[in-house]
């Protein structure tokens, strides 16, 4: 592939730049900004006390909380942006720092303002919001707060866990610095015979390898890292589930699940919905691992064989302008507004494209309020590009309809919305790809790229989601997270999932340690629901008429307007259902069945 790589921004074509002079034409506009953002702040503290005062002083407070947080928003995601450009600039690192040192004290100074709200009668703050207004456009922020009234303590009591905070965190703080500080996996040998260091960056990519010694080196290597470990690694772990279940309990909640879906008013039904359906097709997922032993022709499949595509990447090149061209086709379903909209902010600077040096790896859609929904990339003319492009512009073009329409204090996504945006993308670029593509090589590497999708977020997601689950409620119950206990339930979990096809691999029960994402409690589950919902979505989408498509981008403009389920029942799709995910799993066999088929 013909990468495309520069030594220095200024030799890149500005149209191929992301447009951040559109937030400051300079750093002193930005200092600016903070500086007046300390000055509000000051003056903001002497509503402390006051806030309840009357149902004009509440919306006045909240009205300066948001202008303040405007402000901080914007002058925190510029230096960010401008940071990921070169991390090693040492001015950026250092308007960074400061930005962040002054998020920290402003948010410490302003901290009396949501309890003071919450210390009023609930028949106080519904006497405000019927009295006042302009206070309807809170109404749901506040509704929030209500809901979460009961579970908020007194002050002395949140004092107290607040100042708690750093040590509660210490558990993901220590695994962080074991996992990418202080681990070492040492060397092994790639695919050219060359001797390179193996990192979580290379991993999977060695996993991917279609020289099946350099899959199983990678894969040894990594998990007798973690072996060595394990006792620490459970210990970390131990203690945070027994964080997320002590302050359950002391917020009193029933239980330490219930306390991580509660903010967002998700039923607990969604939960145990998704792992009852995946588990109820877990025969599918055997199915696929059949094909893949048979396609590559192996006699014992193991679990470093999973990773490798059953079909080398056809070596084509998909040029930036190509890449944009194919995503606005993919979209069509979507409307002229949508595919209009995307197209002049792509043309306005939305994306940070080209890989220099310094620059942050990898891919992600940000902004403020106020500006436009960035994104950067480092792109190389690959197929895996256009789908990296096409997901976050999904993010950008939900972040578009959303500030267009929605005030700041709705203008964010739930990540249980969020990845249902760029999902949706996802799916419909593999639906037009499907469509329009007759060569039987290039429809298998494209089914069996999308069955991954499947494997990776529907399936392995769940596995996890039903691992972290069982070490809360086993805590619960009085058990404990021992070394012992935690291998053997992820393994005996993993061979559920993965069934007789793959061999039983020992050093598969350390990979529940590799997980960071075990360590924000009832997190990962979302990215199963929401690929559920996608699936769901970009079907009706497609299968649909104006109805479904306005459906859809009604809900792009909702913005967290509302809760995520009943965001998602106005998009079209109801996830205290066991449907989304069912036609996913149905979405999943069709194209398991082409599979089939096309490697009779």
């Amino acid at each position: 592939m013909g990468n495309k790589f520069y030594e220095n921004r200024n030799d890149i074509d500005i149209k191929y730049r992301w447009n951040l002079e559109e937030m400051y034409s300079n750093d002193k506009l930005w200092e600016k900004d903070i500086d007046t953002a300390e000055k509000l702040t000051q003056e903001f503290l002497k509503r402390n006390g006051s806030v309840m005062k009357s149902s004009s002083s509440l919306l006045a407070s909240l009205r300066a909380m948001e202008e303040i947080d405007i402000l901080l928003e914007k002058a925190f995601v510029y230096a960010r942006m401008r940071m990921d450009e070169d991390n090693r600039d040492s001015k950026r690192q250092k308007n960074l720092d400061m930005i962040t040192s002054t998020l920290a004290k402003l948010g410490s100074d302003l901290s009396f303002f949501i309890p003071e709200i919450l210390e009023a009668s609930e028949a106080k703050i519904r006497e405000f919001m019927s009295k006042e207004q302009g206070l309807d456009q809170y109404s749901h922020m506040l509704e929030t707060l209500l809901r979460n009234q009961s579970h908020v303590l007194s002050e002395e009591e949140e004092n107290i866990l607040a100042s708690l905070s750093q040590v509660n965190s210490a558990p993901h703080a220590i695994f962080n610095m074991l996992n990418n500080a202080d681990m070492k996996f040492g060397e092994i040998v790639d695919e050219k015979g060359n001797s390179v260091e193996l990192t979580h960056g290379n991993y999977i990519t060695m996993m991917q390898s279609h020289n099946r010694d350099v899959r199983k080196n990678a894969f040894e290597k990594i998990y007798q890292t973690y072996e060595k470990l394990i006792n620490t690694i459970s210990s970390t772990y131990a203690y945070s589930v027994k964080n997320d279940v002590v302050r359950s309990q002391i917020r009193k909640y029933p239980s330490a699940r219930n306390a991580s879906l509660y903010p967002d008013n998700i039923p607990e039904s969604v939960y145990d919905n998704l792992v009852k359906v995946v588990n109820d097709n877990l025969t599918n997922l055997h199915r696929y691992m059949s094909l893949r032993k048979k396609v590559l022709g192996i006699e014992n499949q193991h679990m470093w064989d999973v990773y490798v595509p059953l079909v080398e990447l056809p070596e084509n090149e998909y040029p930036f302008e190509d890449g944009v061209d194919i995503v606005l086709k993919a979209l069509s379903p979507l409307g002229n507004d949508y595919c209009d909209a995307l197209k002049n902010g792509i043309d306005s600077r939305w994306i940070d494209v080209y890989e220099t040096p310094g620059k942050t790896s990898g891919a992600y859609s940000f902004g403020s309020y106020n500006s436009m929904p960035y994104s950067l990339m480092n792109y190389t003319n690959t197929l895996n590009d256009v789908f990296t492009l096409i997901h976050e512009m999904g993010h950008s073009m939900h972040s578009y309809y959303t500030r267009k329409t929605q005030p700041y204090t709705y203008g964010d996504h739930s990540i249980f919305t969020a990845e249902v945006a760029s999902t949706v993308n996802e799916s419909l670029l593999i639906k037009y790809l499907l469509e329009n593509e007759k060569d039987i090589e290039v429809r298998k590497y494209l089914i069996n790229f999308y069955l991954e999708q499947f494997r990776a977020t529907l399936f392995r997601q769940t596995m996890f989601a039903e691992f972290e689950h069982m070490c809360h409620d086993y805590v619960e119950n009085n058990g404990s997270l021992t070394p012992s206990w935690l291998n053997e339930e992820y393994e005996k979990l993993n061979q559920k999932y993965y069934g007789n096809s793959i061999e039983k691999d020992d050093y598969i029960k350390y990979e529940w340690a590799r997980i960071p994402h075990f360590y924000r409690a009832y997190y990962v589950y979302q990215y199963a629901t929401g690929f559920s919902a996608a699936t769901s979505l970009s079907k009706r989408i497609l299968e649909g008429g104006e109805k479904e498509r306005d459906d859809y981008l009604n809900f792009l403009s909702l913005g967290s307007s509302k809760y995520p389920v009943d965001l998602l029942k106005i998009a079209g799709v109801d996830m205290t259902s066991t449907k989304p995910v069912s036609e996913a799993m149905q979405t999943f066999n069709t194209l398991l069945d082409e599979l089939e088929r096309l490697y009779k």
